[in-house]
């Protein structure tokens, strides 16, 4: 069983997790990511490692309450414990090779480019950040991209908080004032991450993307998170979950990211009646 240290609610739906997990800690590199099973009964859902404490041993995800099984840990409160807690997983991002990194994130996507900003800060690459959301209340971990990001930059659809519009207006922009980038790293829905690619390919700019796919076994053995990456069929939980930007088939990501909504609602309205008839 692994504990929980704390929980803390970042917005409607969307909580942090600090969980005790001192393996997976001492192991953790940005851009992994960690298998959860709520109870013995549980599916396995991944999450990003957003950060680590590897001298207490703690780990921190942030999750967003969608479907069943992120209901049932949303009822879990500090001190109640979860059965599962695998990993680290995936491939450790590397981007401590270039010098003047963008990463730009969309809603909870700041969970995957946290521990890249912080990481790039202790070794003296304070990197710029782009963060968008809906409004003001779905900005992720803004207080805290200010102690790391060189430049932090605030996006909102509705004008909330930052100025008004889009991820993508806000890196054209700055594309356009000549700044310079070797490297963007983008992180959130599929059509925002298409829409970045778009335009870090016209400005002949590598981006990376995390491809957050349905997964299972996180070994490569369902196929449930595989896409197409430069024409090659890839598995975002062994060969990613980051990938170039620019090879990724975004149309068939997209459409295969819809594919289990029905059973989603489906397992969330049985679990919901359950509770009601207990």
């Amino acid at each position: 069983m692994f504990k929980i240290i704390t929980k803390r609610s970042l917005a409607a739906n969307v909580n942090e997790y600090v969980i005790e997990a001192a393996a997976v800690a001492h192991n953790a590199r940005p851009g992994q990511f960690i298998i959860l099973r709520v109870d013995e009964d549980g599916e396995r859902v991944p999450f990003t490692i957003c950060d680590t404490n590897k001298i207490i041993g703690t780990v921190t995800i942030l999750v967003q309450t969608l479907g069943a099984t992120t209901e049932k840990l949303a009822r879990l409160q500090a001190g109640d414990s979860i059965a599962n807690f695998v990993g680290p997983l995936g491939n450790a991002t590397d981007l401590e090779g270039y010098s003047n990194v963008l990463l730009i994130a969309g809603g909870i996507g700041s969970a995957v480019i946290f521990p890249q900003a912080k990481n790039l800060f202790g070794i003296g690459k304070p990197v710029d950040v782009i963060l968008g959301a809906r409004n003001k209340e779905l900005v992720m971990y803004k207080r805290e991209f200010m102690s790391y990001a060189k430049n932090l930059y605030v996006m909102t659809d509705d004008g909330s908080d930052g100025e008004k519009g889009f991820v993508t207006q806000k890196l054209k922009s700055l594309l356009e004032e000549g700044n310079k980038y070797d490297m963007v790293m983008a992180v959130g829905p599929l059509v925002m991450m298409r829409a970045v690619c778009a335009v870090t390919k016209e400005f002949g700019i590598p981006t990376t993307v995390s491809m957050n796919s349905i997964m299972v076994d996180g070994t490569g053995m369902c196929g449930g998170c595989r896409l197409t990456v430069g024409g090659e069929t890839k598995y975002a939980c062994v060969d990613g979950p980051e990938f170039d930007g620019h090879l990724v088939d975004f149309d068939e990501a997209i459409s295969r990211s819809s594919f289990y909504k029905e059973k989603e609602q489906a397992h969330l309205c049985r679990l919901r009646g359950l509770e009601a008839n207990k």
